[in-house]
């Protein structure tokens, strides 16, 4: 009978053992890319791997880090030179998460600057349906696009109709090499539809060195249940400018499925505006007014790999220009 017992005890013990281990085993993910853009008669290549890791410690603690390694090859001399080749790595974020209550998740360390949603949800290669470029806005309200600080954010409230959400933050000046960010302040707040799938969110920075200027943003994102379509759009304002981006994707999988030939397809438009209003070195926005169309198909094929081809179009004070893009970049995810 005891050693019944025993075995008992040892049995729990290890299947509890077992679910822990699972629960806290380490993965890493993330994605690599090809990325092909031609302009002007010039072809420039980028390789791109970007690894994540996430360790989580517990119930309550994670620890998450993103890289991005990436290459630019391109022509020396124009389009009839040789080409040459610099490589640079970045550390996109190294974090702590503790999520103190189910309204409460505190982070420190180097994040994403949560302004908008393109910065935080949108920016990873494998995520950007136009991998080979960002928005036009993408430099207002971000500081760069990584911030060293703290960070808080949860939901304030949780509703069957809807839900509010928050995101406040602080980041330090630091000119430590590949851990560089702004001194700033700001978050975002965003309004959840459930039963539509719509958000609406609003955000704001407040820069607290040199010019300490503030930048304000409106996001929405709608995916509804019925359509397999994605539509997503910012609106942005700094003293440097101001301007919007609209993007429209559908996924035909509603012609024989989301595994058929056509059900892979995935047309997308995105269309973008920037006014410049005043010239202000450093801040990563266009210098003229400018505006953009862009139209690409994504094929998605097995085991995580996508193929991507756009063609844009820009016009602005310093020349009209075509861009045609090319990419395929696959999606791995990994148990350590």
């Amino acid at each position: 009978m005891a050693d019944r017992f025993s075995w008992t005890i040892l049995l729990v013990l290890c299947g509890g053992f077992s679910a822990w281990a699972q629960s806290n085993t380490p993965i890493i993910s993330g994605g690599a890319a090809f990325l092909s853009t031609t302009e002007g008669g010039a072809t420039s290549m980028q390789p791109v791997i970007a690894p994540v890791i996430a360790i989580p410690l517990g119930n309550r603690w994670l620890i998450e880090s993103r890289d991005d390694l990436r290459g630019f090859v391109s022509p020396a001399n124009g389009a009839s030179g040789p080409y040459q080749a610099q490589f640079f790595g970045t550390v996109e974020y190294l974090q702590v998460d503790y999520t103190a209550t189910s309204q409460l998740t505190i982070t420190a360390g180097r994040f994403l600057t949560p302004f908008g949603i393109f910065n935080e949800r949108l920016s990873a290669v494998w995520i950007n349906k136009f991998p080979q470029n960002a928005p036009l806005i993408a430099g207002i309200g971000t500081a760069g696009g990584y911030s060293d600080g703290f960070m808080a954010r949860g939901a304030l409230i949780s509703r069957n109709k809807y839900q509010v959400n928050y995101t406040a933050y602080f980041s330090t000046l630091s000119s430590v090499k590949k851990f560089e960010s702004e001194r700033s302040t700001g978050g975002r707040v965003g309004i959840f539809f459930p039963h539509t799938r719509l958000q609406v969110g609003t955000s704001f920075q407040r820069s607290l060195q040199d010019l300490r200027q503030n930048s304000v943003g409106l996001d929405f994102t709608w995916q509804p249940y019925r359509v397999p379509l994605q539509l997503l759009g910012e609106w942005a304002h700094a003293p440097g400018g101001q301007g919007y981006w609209l993007q429209a994707a559908y996924r035909l999988s509603r012609f024989r499925g989301a595994d058929s030939l056509l059900g892979r397809l995935e047309p997308v438009f995105r269309m973008q505006q920037f006014h410049r209003s005043e010239l202000i070195p450093g801040d990563s926005l266009p210098f003229n007014g400018t505006q953009r169309a862009d139209f690409g198909v994504n094929y998605y094929l097995r085991h995580e790999v996508r193929l991507n081809t756009s063609y844009a179009r820009e016009f602005s004070a310093q020349g009209d220009k075509n861009s045609w893009n090319f990419g395929i970049t696959y999606r791995f995810l990994w148990p350590l």
